[in-house]
């Protein structure tokens, strides 16, 4: 079911993501950056995440865990490619990059 609230001009952060059992990308942690807020992770199908950033004005960071200085900070921008999964825009391969964000197969949700 697709969510309708996320028509237009809304800024995204990705922090991590859910594998199948083949290890390929079926969900990611979506963030949605307010004003003065970013909201805690929403578990959104791959579908439903490249159907947002497909919409115009609508865009998405990943959210890195820096480890040395206990908090989050921002990384690359993320784009749709050929309408079936996101990469981050830093490398031109068409492969879903975004392997190397927290996995978060061990939350129940």
């Amino acid at each position: 079911m697709l969510n309708k609230k996320y028509k237009k001009m809304a800024k995204f952060k990705i922090s991590g993501v859910w594998k199948d059992s083949k290890n390929i990308i079926t969900h990611y942690a979506f963030h949605e950056v307010k004003e003065t807020t970013t909201s805690r992770a929403e578990k959104v199908e791959k579908s439903e995440a490249v159907r947002r950033l497909k919409l115009a004005g609508n865009s998405a960071i990943t959210w890195i865990w820096d480890y040395q200085n206990s908090f989050w900070k921002n990384g690359e921008e993320v784009e749709v490619v050929e309408g079936k999964f996101l990469r981050t825009k830093h490398n031109n391969k068409t492969i879903d990059n975004l392997s190397h964000l927290i996995d978060y197969d061990w939350l129940k949700f």
